[in-house]
């Protein structure tokens, strides 16, 4: 195994980079195709969420793979490689390995326990099945991490350590107050009618809000989504879809508006949010700004850069344990004061909201970046503990099953080759012994094959044991010279494996 992934996501780089390297779906194809058709990648799958995007790949060289990686990203991301290299973190191997399974269980979410995730990564796996670059052993990987991201909120309360991205995002709207009491009876629009949208749109409606109209620029998927929620049993929500260009006035009559769309470009501007209102924009105040909780930086920038400057070095060291990282500080404006006429959540990344409309008098803004600002402080539950354990054995048990798999090839060809040999030998006395009846050939046969068996079956046992450690993948190349084995049918044995249609399939 040489997993390798690079990205970059909240925890790394500023909202503005985030949004300006953001991967819209048939760019992450085109990613994935140019990562596959790269020397030193023979499997690929992309996992892009709103504030995250990693590229993982099976390589065999590492720094070339690192550099090679961090090419495409910034090629297909659009965002110069001098001006994306210090934002992007690297793990490989177990590292990898444990940053995706931190990832499905909700520890590296803007949110910690979140479990929209999970559905992020099973689209990313699917993703990479239909465009067949994800293989062997990021199939194992990634259905691996869905099953870790289940254990995770299924054993332990790390559902009690965080929430949602939109109950979180609704909370800092409801500013203190409950997010129950604060949306009961209020007028809702959701723009948007995709995955977080729909989550929005749900929400909203067990909290309690009178009204929701749902906006989407394909109209059958609003009417969709309504139908969902006039459906819902635990709510009563009127529900209604409504065209895109009729956003404008719908503004008129709303008090929430949630926005989560696919768009590259702003679906509000700070304009049209002030003529709904009935108001200008405000000139830009020369007040102090607010200044967001701080964004760690990653710990293996440095290095990185290092690795993708001397991309020619045959060595490839573990990532290096990550240590306290000096904090790097980002200022946005403050948010206008006076009661709030219009509550703004922008789910969006990059952004749907301008996010000029703070000075819009009445408006109260909440994106992605005053999120992260939040949930820097939020505090993190004992159950984050248990998950962190639960993550550590499933990663060990993980590069086991890997570093096991890595000699089963062998073990079957040296079965495979085995069996030939005894059908050549058994061949060979029935042209010695043709008189030989069919009950004797038989018993013969099988005592043959019997003692083959029995000679084979502890070193194949152990070998299996002995690759399964850490350091074991030697075994295998052993078995192999000991035996003599044909590298190509070997091989052919781990290419049948991979092809298997049956294979990391749910």
């Amino acid at each position: 195994m040489s997993l390798l992934v690079v990205g970059l996501s909240h925890r790394s780089a500023p909202v503005s980079v985030l949004e300006r390297a953001s991967l819209a779906a048939d760019t992450q194809a085109k990613l994935l195709q140019d990562t596959l058709a790269a020397e030193p990648a023979t499997e690929a799958a992309v996992l892009a969420t709103c504030n995250r995007i990693e590229l993982y790949a099976d390589v065999d060289k590492f720094h070339a793979g690192v550099a090679e990686l961090s090419t495409l990203l910034a090629q297909h991301s659009g965002v110069g490689l001098d001006e994306l290299t210090p934002y992007l973190y690297v793990h490989y191997e177990d590292r990898a390995v444990h940053h995706l399974f931190s990832v499905a269980c909700g520890l590296d979410s803007m949110v910690v326990g979140e479990g929209q995730i999970l559905g992020q990564i099973k689209d990313a796996l699917a993703r990479g099945q239909e465009l067949h670059t994800a293989g062997r052993l990021l199939n194992d990987l990634f259905q691996q991490a869905l099953r870790v991201g289940k254990r995770a909120h299924s054993e332990t309360g790390i559902d009690r350590a965080g929430q949602s991205l939109v109950t979180f995002g609704l909370q800092q709207l409801a500013a203190g107050a409950d997010p129950g009491l604060w949306a009961r009876g209020k007028r809702a629009l959701v723009i948007g009618a995709g995955s977080m949208s729909s989550l929005a749109a749900a929400t909203l409606a067990r909290t309690g809000v009178a009204e929701i109209a749902v906006a989407n620029r394909t109209r059958a998927r609003a009417d969709r989504l309504v139908e969902i929620l006039r459906q819902g049993d635990d709510t009563t929500v009127r529900a209604r879809a409504v065209e895109m260009s009729a956003v404008g006035d719908e503004l008129t009559r709303a008090d929430i508006v949630v926005s989560c769309t696919g768009s590259t470009g702003l679906v509000l501007t700070a304009d049209a949010l002030a003529d709904a209102l009935g108001t200008t924009l405000d000139a830009p105040a020369e007040t102090p700004a607010v200044t967001l909780a701080a964004i760690p930086a990653p710990a293996d920038v440095d290095q990185h850069a290092a690795w993708v400057e001397n991309g020619s070095a045959t060595s490839a060291p573990q990532a290096p344990a990550a240590p306290a990282a000096a904090p790097r500080r980002v200022t946005l404006p403050a948010q206008s004061t006076g009661p709030v006429k219009l509550a703004l959540l922008d789910l969006a990344m990059p952004r749907d909201i301008d996010g000029a409309a703070h000075r819009i008098d009445g408006v109260r803004l909440v994106d992605i970046e005053s999120l992260a600002d939040a949930s820097a402080d939020a505090p993190m539950a004992a159950d984050v503990d248990q998950v962190r354990t639960i993550v550590a054995d499933e990663v060990a048990a993980f590069g086991a099953a890997q570093r096991a798999a890595h000699v089963a090839p062998t073990v079957v060809a040296l079965r495979t080759m085995a069996a030939d040999v005894v059908a050549g030998e058994i061949a060979r006395l029935d042209g010695r012994l043709p008189d030989l009846d069919e009950k004797q050939r038989a018993e013969i046969a099988q005592t043959v094959r019997r003692v083959v068996d029995k000679l084979l079956h502890a070193p194949t046992v152990r070998v299996k044991q002995l690759a399964s450690e850490p350091g074991g993948a030697g075994y295998a190349d052993a078995l192999r010279e000991l035996f003599d084995l044909d590298p190509q049918t070997v091989a052919a044995v781990s290419r049948a494996d991979l092809n298997d249609p049956n294979r990391g399939r749910s």
